[in-house]
């Protein structure tokens, strides 16, 4: 069987959260794809600016939250390269516990970040996509945007309001073939949320394993989704390949959005 390829040389991509788990695999996904590559993230670790140098892909700090290191991430990457055709909204942060125990500071946090920063990521590509005819937005949504989870009611709001915003988003902006969609993933080994979660756990193995047993598939393969799996779902909604594809809300994550697993 043959594998098709995807070329998106001549295009220009922005991934926020960009130097590790799923936004690292997909800016380089993108690039090995051929198109230009800028990604920004809180802070650029030696191991991942290693890789990223290697494929051509620039890298900034940005801390999302802040408008205007958003807006100087976009824009840069636009004028620098002659335009935009790609923008994949990846950064986010969990946000464990129940109501009482959260602070308005927390909350600020968790939806800042989540929700009102693809927002306005979105707001600052716009032009630049009209301006090339088109192009495709890419958010990171979670399975608890499909379905709400009872540990983190916040973080599952900050997610269902962004699959919300991607519908929307997709449904205003068909007129100008700008695609809007997201990706639910969960639970992702390898990325700084999981590992987070990890370390925290009095038993780390015990709790790798409860979010494995909770995905039908990633218990029948014994092991959790790869960023390079969610990576791969991206590109190929960034492609010519998904033009027809828009408002979606991809589940990647071994079927654990779809209700109650076997016993």
């Amino acid at each position: 069987m043959s594998t098709v390829s995807i070329d998106l040389s001549g295009r220009t991509a922005v991934v926020t959260g960009g130097t590790s788990g799923i936004g690292l695999a997909t800016a380089c996904a993108l690039a090995q794809s051929e198109a230009q590559v800028f990604v920004g993230d809180l802070e650029l670790r030696d191991d991942a600016t290693d890789k990223l140098d290697s494929l051509g892909i620039r890298a900034a700090v940005c801390d999302v939250r802040d408008l205007d290191q958003l807006r100087s991430l976009v824009d840069g990457a636009a004028n620098d390269s002659g335009r935009l055709d790609i923008l994949v909204n990846n950064a986010g942060i969990n946000m464990s516990g129940q109501i009482d125990s959260i602070s308005e500071e927390d909350w600020d946090a968790c939806l800042d970040t989540n929700l009102k920063a693809v927002f306005f990521g979105c707001k600052f590509a716009l032009p630049h996509l009209r301006a090339v005819g088109g192009g495709s937005i890419i958010n990171t949504a979670s399975n608890a945007g499909l379905l709400p989870r009872a540990h983190d009611p916040v973080y599952s709001t900050s997610k269902l309001a962004l699959v919300g915003l991607t519908k929307s988003l997709a449904l205003c902006h068909g007129p100008d073939r700008i695609r809007v969609n997201c990706v639910c993933p969960g639970p992702v080994g390898d990325t700084e949320m999981i590992n987070r979660d990890l370390r925290q756990h009095h038993d780390p193995e015990e709790a790798a394993r409860q979010f494995i047993q909770a995905s039908p598939i990633a218990r029948a393969s014994d092991r959790m989704i790869r960023p390079d799996e969610v990576a791969q779902a991206i590109l190929y909604l960034a492609s010519d390949a998904a033009c027809m594809v828009t408002g979606t809300a991809i589940a990647i994550d071994g079927g654990k959005s779809l209700g109650v697993p076997p016993q």
